[in-house]
């Protein structure tokens, strides 16, 4: 009998847990369908300090090199 209440509650907490991960994901599909993705004239100019440059004014990922190509 101990191991039907076992498996019960089990069972219980598993459609507890399906259930709350539906309903996240229900929630944030509404939230990225109500986000305007195409906006017409997003901005151009960065706030300061977050230009994609670092401080040698190079693109990140590109590391200067002694060859001039």
């Amino acid at each position: 009998m101990e191991i039907l209440i076992t498996l019960a509650a089990g069972a219980a907490l598993i459609v507890l847990g399906l259930f709350l991960i539906h309903r996240l994901n229900a929630q944030h599909d509404a939230r990225i369908a109500a986000h305007r993705f195409g906006d017409p004239f997003p901005a151009v100019a960065r706030p300061p300090g977050h230009s994609t440059r670092g401080l040698s004014g190079q693109a990140p990922g590109r590391r200067r090199t002694g060859i001039r190509s």
